[in-house]
């Protein structure tokens, strides 16, 4: 059972229900540990995204489903020691720069696993349904790095083999993975030493790195569109479609898409803010606004601030 939280709560379940927004990309303040109006906004959100009743309010099934999006329930094979209470090293200095990070620890980074350390470590698995006994071992590993957000990095295994790493969502499957990443479900299981195809939210895979020459990643975020990509990236919805093997136009945040890497050699890239007009930016860097549309496949002279666009080089 949880707290129901609404305008107006105050507390440490607030913190936690800030950070677990803040993770999903509902919520962009400060931490607090207050419920104020922007907080309020970020759950109706959430809400409204996945089915549940628009309420600002935090029920029992608000709660339960932003634990499953954001806790992580299975380690990998860690890449770090366990650390506790007397550790010292570069491991332990960066623990503390990851904890200081996500807001947990105030104190000096100075890679000495001290008392102001071991609260702060114990305050985070608190927060994150794990045993709150201040050892780091890979269970809190694996949800540091997940919240810090670095788990989708390429890293290096102990045999030199490149490898991506990604986190399960919900919906995910073995197959569907594979399709995504241009590898095999035998190949991934192989990997990640797994003995079935059963995968939890929030669990996170080693995938081969294969030759990604003619495509690059995308993820996805709030707001985007499968057009509004395919213009960015000078592609088409139907392409992106077809590489990413989907068979409607719905996306999630946190989705991961690969697009055609399409020459663009030729071109910069130049993001839209305020004020931009085609006009402008095309005297800017000396073009025409009909060659800008052109190359971005446009049909008319609205922008969107944030826009990312393809200008010829001069």
């Amino acid at each position: 059972m949880f707290e129901n939280l609404e305008l107006g709560s105050t507390g440490d379940n607030v913190k936690i229900l800030q950070e677990k927004l803040k993770i999903l990309g509902y919520y962009n303040p400060v931490i607090t540990g207050s419920f104020g109006m922007s907080t309020m906004v970020g759950v109706k959100a959430f809400q409204e995204q996945y089915g549940l009743a628009v309420t600002g309010i935090v029920d029992n099934e608000t709660w339960n489903l932003l634990y499953e999006l954001t806790s992580p329930k299975i380690a990998p094979i860690s890449l770090y020691p366990t650390l506790s209470y007397g550790s010292t090293g570069e491991e332990v200095k960066d623990l503390q720069i990851k904890l200081k990070t996500l807001l947990y620890y105030t104190g000096t980074i100075n890679s000495s696993f001290d008392l102001e350390t071991e609260n702060a470590v114990k305050r985070l698995q608190l927060n994150n349904n794990l045993t709150s006994n201040g050892i780091v071992n890979s269970n809190t590993w694996n949800t540091i790095n997940y919240l810090y957000g670095n788990l989708n990095d390429c890293v290096t295994n102990n045999n030199g083999n490149n490898y991506i790493t990604y986190t399960v969502t919900r919906g995910d499957t073995l197959y569907s993975i594979a399709r995504s990443f241009n590898t095999t479900v035998d190949e991934i299981k192989r990997l990640n030493n797994l003995t079935s195809n059963i995968l939890t939210i929030g669990q996170v895979l080693k995938i081969p790195n294969n030759d990604t020459s003619n495509y690059i990643t995308y993820t996805v975020t709030r707001g985007d569109t499968l057009y509004s990509i395919a213009r960015a990236y000078n592609t088409t919805v139907d392409e992106i479609k077809r590489l990413n093997n989907l068979t409607s136009n719905i996306l999630t945040i946190g989705q991961i898409l690969k697009i055609p890497n399409n020459d663009t050699s030729n071109y910069i890239t130049y993001t839209v803010t305020r004020g931009d007009t085609l006009y402008s930016i095309a005297r800017s860097f000396n073009t025409t606004v009909d060659g800008i549309k052109r190359i971005n496949n446009l049909t008319s002279n609205i922008l969107t601030v944030g826009q990312v666009l393809l200008i010829p080089e001069t």
